[in-house]
């Protein structure tokens, strides 16, 4: 019996996400969120599942997870030859996924805009349709 192995990640998980696409024979698919591996770790050009990644536009973890580092790691999966998304969420920050009260309050704290439900239920059929492709 086989078994698929998918992973997901928020922030450093999702980097480590993308690194196991990498660094991990047995992943069958990935969606990281927010979070870029730095190239010492695991190069993602050198990613043997397919990957997907969300991120903010807003995003300010420069080299890390703002929209610079999304294009590069686009750039990065194009040569990889993998099936891969790297979707970039319009007015939205860092964690725009993280609804729990505490996140929420932390982001307006910082004067992050956080009222879009419609991009985290986006996010999430996005990561469900991943997964179940190439998961099932």
């Amino acid at each position: 019996m086989t078994h698929e192995v998918g992973v997901t990640g928020y922030c450093l998980g999702g980097a480590l996400s993308i690194a196991s696409s990498v660094l991990i024979p047995e992943v069958d698919a990935v969606v990281a969120f927010y979070g870029v591996p730095s190239s010492e770790l695991a190069d993602p050009a050198k990613a043997k599942a397919p990957v997907q990644a969300h991120f903010g536009e807003l995003d300010n973890f420069v080299g890390f997870s703002d929209v610079t580092a999304a294009k590069a790691l686009e750039e990065k999966l194009k040569l990889s030859g993998v099936p891969y998304e790297v979707h970039i969420y319009p007015g939205n920050a860092h964690a725009f996924m993280n609804r729990s009260p505490e996140g929420v309050q932390r982001r307006k704290s910082m004067g992050m805009p956080d009222e879009d439900d419609a991009a985290v239920e986006l996010a999430w059929s996005r990561f469900q349709s991943w997964m179940t492709h190439y998961l099932s």
